[in-house]
């Protein structure tokens, strides 16, 4: 057993579990900055623990993240209770030797140390590397981008998207196999981490874990913890290092099935929102509020070839209007007044960006899946309402402005539900002969539910009520990348054949394409 008392212990932990070991090359460029004269930490400990990341690239932007965490399972992870500088440098080689961009940033206590760099004034198109220092710690090299610029050709776009990782449940294999991936954006679609207490053993991983962390998060340094054990995979820290993010929550990274507009944000939920904002490569927009909000969802351009509408289907859902939970449909889901998923605000921002946008392709990044599931056919009306099937109102919006804007290849990405689904998009769920208008893809999940066949004898058998679902596998575990270009859009379902060890390999389990102005995915 691992004492949460014992820094050296902890340390080791880490080190048991991939974390960074050892100290950059000393050969590239050196970091100039205020960095050097920092406060020594405990016993000369490696502050870059959880790793570096990037995310929200723009044409001449992108966000550089770090937190910095020698002793992670430690209420103040092992830093000083005063802010602290940390050097950055970016540059165009992943030598460090042509730095274009440099300085020196605080990082506060009030944020667990970590740091938010908006770096501006970049190139479009074009990869960058990164770096940060402390004292004479020198993280390891990051990989970044620039989207191309904003009335730029068609080009092309590939991404990841990947959900649900609960830690206890397997080791990050998906991840090891997208860090090879030849890739431009990563979306990661919610439930990045679980609001569980955490076993000795770490579950299916096998590995000791400390005391500190047997009960789930119920306050801000618990969940800067869970964060922390997280980001202890070396693999998931790889893969943020290699590609910049583009990141949304789902429920967990709070409660099961929460929706946020029910009740006030309370101090858990104020403490579970801080720390996602304190462990995502994310931009000052996304400050918590004093109220404990934040604002999340956002719109990326890549080009005149895609838009990505990165929702927030969380923080301003009301209640069901329908009930919770697996319950019958009723005439109060069709009631725009009723009940909302989006909040009226995120809704009119979605709308209005989808019918002026000029985007070959436009992307609705979305933490739950929009297609109906209906669970018993002709005997009934019974579906699962902690979903768009419980706000049907709030999708018929959407689906409508589709028709009536002329919307250019709608396609939803989406996660949760630990399966993958392949799904035509009907104006209307209710009349089944209405015209397919968008297509969605939903992802499986990291490692939740494990090797375990959970969903496959649950959903397998309602498939045949939903001839909208062109694919279901319930059961494998994974993520899915997508390759564009103006004329076609493609997708590769990657799964692994475990979770139960660390280097098992992904493969394509099926493909799918859509082709320009064809609503309906293709399987190949």
């Amino acid at each position: 057993m691992i004492s949460p008392n014992n820094p050296l212990r902890r340390r080791g932990f880490l080190a048991g579990v991939g974390a960074v070991a050892g100290l950059a090359a000393f050969s590239q460029v050196p970091l100039e900055g205020t960095a050097l004269a920092a406060p020594a930490l405990r016993g000369g400990a490696y502050p870059f623990t959880l790793g570096i990341a990037s995310g929200d690239p723009t044409p001449d932007g992108v966000v550089l993240w770090t937190r910095l965490a020698p002793d992670p399972f430690s209420p103040d992870g092992g830093m000083p209770t005063s802010a602290v500088p940390v050097d950055w440098q970016l540059a165009l080689d992943e030598n460090m030797n042509k730095v274009v961009r440099r300085g020196t940033v605080s990082a506060l206590p009030e944020l667990a140390h970590s740091v938010h760099v908006e770096v501006d004034g970049l190139e479009p198109k074009r990869h960058y590397y990164y770096r940060f220092r402390y004292r004479g710690d020198v993280s390891e090299v990051g990989r970044t981008r620039t989207a191309p610029p904003e009335h730029g050709g068609p080009g092309s776009l590939s991404f990841a998207f990947a959900s649900c990782q609960d830690w206890t449940h397997g080791y990050y294999a998906a991840y090891r196999s997208m860090a090879e991936e030849d890739l431009d954006l990563v979306v990661h679609l919610g439930d990045y981490v679980y609001e569980y207490g955490v076993p000795a053993d770490g579950g299916l991983r096998k590995t000791p874990t400390p005391d500190v962390l047997r009960d789930g998060p119920r306050d801000l340094d618990r969940w800067r913890m869970q964060y922390a054990l997280y980001k202890s995979d070396p693999d998931l820290r790889r893969t943020h290092a290699r590609f910049p993010w583009l990141v949304t929550w789902d429920d967990h990274e709070v409660a099961n099935d929460y929706a946020g507009a029910y009740g006030p944000i309370d101090a858990n939920r104020a403490a579970a929102y801080k720390a996602w904002y304190e462990h995502q490569p994310v931009s000052r927009r996304s400050l918590p509020r004093p109220d404990g909000s934040l604002l999340l969802h956002g719109r990326t351009n890549w080009g005149r070839l895609a838009q990505i509408d990165l929702l927030d289907t969380r923080q301003y859902r009301s209640a069901p209007p329908c009930g919770w939970g697996e319950a019958p449909a009723c005439a109060a889901g069709d009631d725009p007044t009723k009940g909302t998923m989006l909040g009226a605000a995120q809704e009119r921002w979605l709308l209005d960006g989808l019918r002026a946008s000029k985007a070959r392709w436009n992307v609705i990044a979305t933490s739950v899946m929009m297609a109906r599931l209906d669970h018993d056919g002709p005997t009934g009306d019974i579906i699962w309402h902690d979903a768009w099937d419980g706000y049907p109102a709030s999708r018929r919006a959407i689906t409508d402005t589709f028709v009536s804007a002329k919307v250019r290849n709608p396609i939803l990405v989406a996660g949760d539900w630990h399966s993958t689904f392949v799904n035509d998009i009907h104006q209307d769920f209710d009349r089944p002969d209405s015209p397919v208008v968008a297509t969605e893809f939903v992802g499986t999940s990291i490692t939740t539910n494990g090797d375990d066949e959970v969903y496959g004898p649950y959903y397998g058998p309602m498939i045949k009520w939903n001839p909208h679902i062109k694919f279901f596998d319930g059961d494998r575990r994974g993520y899915a990348t997508c390759r564009v270009d103006r004329h076609q859009w493609r997708t590769d379902l990657r799964m692994v054949p475990t979770v139960s060890r660390p280097d098992a390999a992904a493969t394509t389990f099926a493909s799918f394409v859509v082709e320009d102005r064809r609503p309906g995915a293709i399987r190949l």
